[in-house]
């Protein structure tokens, strides 16, 4: 028995699915921070996780990534080895709006254990 194919698959007019979403520019936000004492235990992956779950308790706009498990979107510059301290480490977390760099710093602190302090926050 031959399967049924839809007339539509073929069709000359049309070339392929094209989902309609805004198309906006994300602000980006540099924070250089530093990680010291216990902290200094924690792996890359553990520091991504953890600024995740600050953005969401601080409450801040943070941009999330398309499919079924959606994550903030966050880029650590370098990771480090495990135990070892660091005085300037760069993130880059992409926000849905703009948020003064004095406010977000505070909040995103507040969140952030001990070991973990915020430096410097830059838009690029």
């Amino acid at each position: 028995m031959a399967r049924s194919i839809s007339p539509y698959l073929n069709s000359p007019k049309i070339t392929g699915f094209i989902k309609p979403r805004l198309i906006t520019m994300p602000y980006k936000v540099r924070v250089v921070f530093t990680k010291v004492g216990l902290s200094k235990y924690m792996s890359h992956l553990d520091l991504l996780r953890l600024f995740g779950r600050a953005l969401r308790r601080a409450d801040l706009p943070f941009e999330v990534s398309e499919g079924f498990s959606k994550h903030a979107k966050i880029v650590i510059t370098r990771a480090l080895k495990l135990g070892v301290e660091s005085e300037s480490e760069e993130v880059t977390f992409r926000l849905r709006q703009e948020i003064g760099c004095a406010e977000f710093a505070q909040k995103l602190q507040d969140e952030l254990p001990e070991g973990i302090q915020i430096t410097k926050t830059e838009y690029t």
